[in-house]
């Protein structure tokens, strides 16, 4: 009994002194597995650190809009500008082209796509295949901060959409039915806020 008393006394201490030299370790009075849980939280079920998750199929990918020293903050006005009443439907207010009548859908060519009127590369040719939706698809985008993911709730859906990094823009949205070869994941993106860049073999 006395030995059981012991033992309890002695693990009790250990967890005061573990507690407490987390506390120190953290440098904010607040224990190591606090200041982790306070950095993490989720975002459609996944758990996201740092503007990116962390977990799940869009592991490494940011999920929140980054902060860009050359980020495109253009009025309403200047967009309308820049773009078709098409473009500024599709990447301002969120639209999205009928299928099988873009441009790209069936696009083969070699080189890479980027966001109109913005010059910012999204998506490579290499990384497209056939999906067979009537959308140019990827497995992939040209680079894991090319672009950014937020849950989209609209029509009873659940769905993630694909922004472009550098202004916001809506390309389209992305699944989990891509190419089990590569990523696993379809980039399904309108071609009308697209421009091809073609570039030598």
């Amino acid at each position: 009994m006395k030995t059981a008393a012991l033992a309890i006394a002695a693990i009790t201490a250990l967890g005061i002194g573990g507690t407490t030299l987390l506390s120190q370790q953290s440098g904010r009075g607040e224990s190591l597995q606090q200041t982790q849980s306070r950095s993490i939280k989720k975002v459609a079920g996944w758990k996201v650190s740092e503007g990116r998750f962390i977990e799940g199929p869009y592991k490494g990918f940011l999920c929140e809009s980054p902060k860009r020293e050359d980020k495109v903050k253009w009025t309403e006005k200047e967009w309308k500008a820049k773009l078709t009443p098409e473009q500024f439907r599709i990447l301002r207010n969120h639209g999205t082209e009928p299928a099988f009548c873009g441009v790209f859908h069936d696009h083969k060519g070699k080189g890479y796509y980027k966001v109109v009127a913005i010059d910012h590369p999204v998506f490579r040719s290499d990384d497209k295949f056939d999906s067979g939706t009537g959308w140019p698809s990827f497995f992939q985008p040209y680079d894991m901060d090319a672009i950014w993911l937020k849950p989209d709730y609209s029509y009873g859906m659940t769905r993630m959409e694909v922004l472009d990094s550098k202004s916001d823009g809506h390309l389209g949205h992305v699944f989990t039915d891509g190419p089990r070869a590569t990523t696993g994941l379809r980039f399904c993106i309108n071609s009308e806020v697209l421009e091809f860049v073609e570039t030598p073999d």
